[in-house]
């Protein structure tokens, strides 16, 4: 009896199949990340790319808040044994857990955002300086970056919103690494989004996911060591 719990813990531990563990993951986590969004995802592909649809695009996004959410959920609560692998389990679970909390933040940043996309797309008609246009574009860099912290705290941790709001503010100062790497990421999508379209990057949202989660490393532990029991 003991050998064979034995070889059964064994099973599953190696580097290959930690691997094919963290591959099953991603795809798992990417067909219901996709699932989830498929409601806006869909509309959003088929909108003209014109100023006037933002807020049609934002509307869009709405659903992609609680996707995210529930995919950093899943991806941190993974395993990499290959005999305990439950990802859909864990994304639903996610889901259920963050959906609400994750939409308030989520929401008011896409009103936000939206307003700073119209107002430079309309820019030339505004009678203001040109470096009013400079100050928009790093507002709204600074409010995507927020929204990052915030949605990797939102789905990790039970805060209240202002907590987390507040949090999500501290650790763009305090942790510069994670900053950087957030934005590096926010550029990369950007460029990737561009040259392709919002379905590619949809496509790859899973991986983009784990990327973020594991750039906010640094400010997840701080917050397990310093502002949790």
């Amino acid at each position: 009896m003991s050998t064979t719990s034995a070889r059964r813990r064994h099973f599953g531990n190696g580097p290959l199949s930690q691997a094919a563990a963290l591959v099953y993951t991603l795809l798992v986590v990417e067909l219901l990340f996709l699932l989830a969004t498929l409601p806006g995802l869909v509309p959003l592909v088929l909108l003209a790319a014109d100023s006037s649809n933002l807020p049609l695009v934002a509307a869009c996004a709405l659903p992609l808040g609680p996707a995210l959410s529930a995919a950093l959920y899943a991806l941190r609560h993974r395993s990499g044994d290959l005999t305990d692998l439950r990802p859909a389990a864990a994304f639903w679970r996610g889901y259920r857990l963050n959906a609400l909390a994750s939409l308030k933040v989520w929401a008011p940043c896409l009103a936000w955002l939206t307003v700073i996309g119209l107002n430079l797309a309309n820019f030339g008609a505004a009678d203001v300086p040109g470096w009013w246009a400079g100050l928009l574009v790093a507002v709204g860099i600074a409010v995507t970056l927020w929204l990052g912290n915030a949605l990797v705290i939102t789905s990790l941790f039970d805060f209240r919103t202002v907590d987390v709001a507040r949090l999500a503010l501290l650790f763009l100062g305090r942790a510069p690494g994670v900053t950087l790497g957030n934005a590096l990421l926010l550029v990369l999508t950007a460029l990737l989004t561009a040259a392709t379209s919002e379905a590619v990057v949809a496509l790859l949202g899973s991986l983009l996911v784990l990327v973020l989660l594991l750039t906010s490393r640094p400010m997840i532990t701080t917050i397990q060591e310093e502002f949790t029991t």
